[in-house]
């Protein structure tokens, strides 16, 4: 699939006469719980020709999208953000943006800008603002699943305990976490007893077998008391990224030159 995949990036550069900068794995195989029916969700970074950005209209406004998506096909999901609307989202922490940062899973990576990135974030980290997104994410779902709109048991709870595991560990270490659901498990669950319930969740999406409805109920009390408990806390919370819009204007400005020079 590796050489598929970059086939498909090597195919889209040429389309849109771009420069791919990074592509990684976003998702369940990024957080270690995929199936044999899971997709590849591939995630790029890209950049246009210094010309390209010489224009009155801004991109991302009429025809001038900063985004390139490929239909799904044969378990193949593509999609790329332009890099100055990827640094625009750097600069407000965007927690799927740096869970692209964070993939144990890269395809590939030209240039030197996404190592820059990495070395930056600390100064464009906020624990407040992706505490808020998993947050909203784990109560979203969890009004989804209430209202029966979720076809899948096990995948519906997982998407309400992952975020929940993120939030804690943003709370706890004040950094952005690895994406691996085991190591989350791990390291935030301590009551032996609970982490077996969630092995077993993990396991049942995995495997594709059935799932406790006693399991069930547990990992759905969690959920909710840990909603209504984070809720309280995050509004004690102060912001603390920095705007340092010309430290991410330098770094587009030398990938230009880097690219394109």
């Amino acid at each position: 699939m590796n050489e598929n995949i970059l086939s498909n990036l090597m195919q889209i550069e040429e389309d849109h006469k771009i420069k791919i900068l990074y592509a990684c794995e976003a998702g369940s195989r990024a957080w270690g719980y995929s199936s044999m029916e899971s997709d590849y969700d591939v995630r790029f970074i890209y950049i246009h020709p210094i010309q390209y950005y010489l224009s009155i209209d801004a991109i991302g406004t009429g025809k001038r999208e900063d985004i390139i998506e490929r239909p799904i096909f044969n378990g193949l999901d593509l999609s790329g953000w332009e890099l100055t609307k990827t640094l625009r989202l750097f600069r407000k922490s965007n927690p799927s943006l740096l869970e692209w940062l964070h993939s144990p899973i890269e395809y590939y990576q030209a240039y030197s800008t996404i190592q820059k990135m990495k070395e930056i974030l600390p100064n464009f980290f906020s624990n407040k603002s992706c505490i808020l997104h998993y947050l909203n994410t784990a109560k979203a779902n969890y009004a989804k699943y209430q209202k029966g709109i979720m076809e899948s048991n096990v995948k519906a709870i997982l998407t309400m305990v992952r975020p929940i595991l993120v939030a804690n560990w943003i709370e706890r270490f004040k950094e952005f976490p690895p994406l691996s659901f085991q190591h989350l498990v791990d390291t935030i669950i301590s009551n032996n007893e609970f982490k077996h319930v969630v092995q077993h969740l993990m396991e049942a999406k995995i495997t594709g077998t059935p799932f406790k409805i006693d399991h069930e109920d547990i990992l759905l009390n969690f959920v909710l008391k840990e909603i209504n408990r984070i809720s309280t806390f995050a509004k004690t919370m102060e912001q603390t990224n920095q705007n340092e819009t010309e430290i991410l204007n330098k770094l587009f400005r030398t990938t230009l030159e880097e690219v394109w020079s």
